[in-house]
C-alpha cells in the first residue's frame, strides 16, 4: 500500500503578516467589506497586523498617510485590498512596493470621474459629516496614476462586478488585463456579495 507522504500542516508556503484596507471614496473603515474583514482578521487571523485607516479627501494626504503607515511592513509578506478609489491606491501601493493587492470594483481614471464631484460633499456612512473636494485633488489624482504597472496574476486579484453601476467593468478588466480576474454577472458598486469571494481572497493571500 503508499505511503501518504502528503505533510501534515498543508498551510502555504507563503501568507500574508500585514494587511491595509482602503476604502472608496466618500466611504469610511464602517463599510460593510472593511468591518467584516476588520472582523474576520480578528477572529480568525490574530497575528497579522491588519489596518483600515480613515483617508483625507486629499489624495496626496492619503498617499502619505498610506506610505508612512506602511514604510515599515516587509513587502514581501505585506498585501493591501482597495474598494472602488481604494482600489487606485492600492494599485498606487502595490506599484510602489512589489506587494499584492486585491481590488473590489477599482476606479482606473478616478481624476476624470470625480472631476463632478469639485465641492462639499457628505461621508456615506454620516451624512451629518460633510468635506469639501478641492479642485487641486484632481491634478493629485493624476499624480499617483500608475499607467506602466503591469501586474502579473500573481501579484493582483481583481474582482469586478458587471452590474457596477457606477464604473465600467471593461474598463476595468482591460486595466487589469495581466491579473486574476473574477467577472461577477450582476451585482453593483458595493458588492453585496462579497462574502462568497471570501474564499478566493483569502486563498489569494495565503490565509486560507
Amino acid at each position: 500500500m503508499p505511503q501518504d507522504l502528503s505533510p501534515l500542516n498543508t498551510k502555504p508556503s507563503w501568507a500574508v503578516t500585514h494587511l491595509l484596507y482602503l476604502h472608496g471614496f466618500r466611504s469610511s473603515p464602517q463599510s460593510t467589506k472593511a468591518r467584516h474583514m476588520a472582523a474576520l482578521m480578528a477572529e480568525r487571523y490574530p497575528t497579522v497586523t491588519w489596518w483600515c485607516p480613515q483617508l483625507p479627501p486629499s489624495p496626496k494626504a492619503a498617499a502619505a498617510l498610506i506610505a508612512q503607515g506602511t514604510a515599515d511592513w516587509p513587502a514581501q509578506t505585506m498585501a493591501v485590498m482597495g474598494s472602488s478609489l481604494g482600489g487606485f491606491y492600492a494599485t498606487w501601493l502595490a506599484t510602489q512596493r512589489g506587494c499584492k493587492a486585491v481590488l473590489i470594483n477599482p476606479a482606473v481614471f478616478p481624476a476624470r470621474d470625480l472631476a463632478k464631484y469639485i465641492g462639499e460633499q457628505t461621508a456615506w456612512h454620516n451624512p451629518d459629516e460633510r468635506f469639501y473636494f478641492a479642485p487641486e485633488f484632481v491634478d493629485e489624482l493624476r499624480v499617483l496614476e500608475s499607467p506602466a504597472f503591469q501586474p502579473g496574476p500573481d501579484q493582483l486579484l481583481a474582482l469586478m462586478a458587471k452590474g457596477d453601476e457606477v464604473l465600467d467593468w471593461r474598463e476595468m478588466s482591460a486595466r487589469y488585463a495581466n491579473a486574476q480576474q473574477v467577472l461577477l454577472e450582476g451585482g453593483d458598486h458595493a458588492l453585496p456579495d462579497f462574502d462568497t469571494q471570501l474564499p478566493r481572497v483569502l486563498a489569494f493571500l495565503g490565509l486560507a
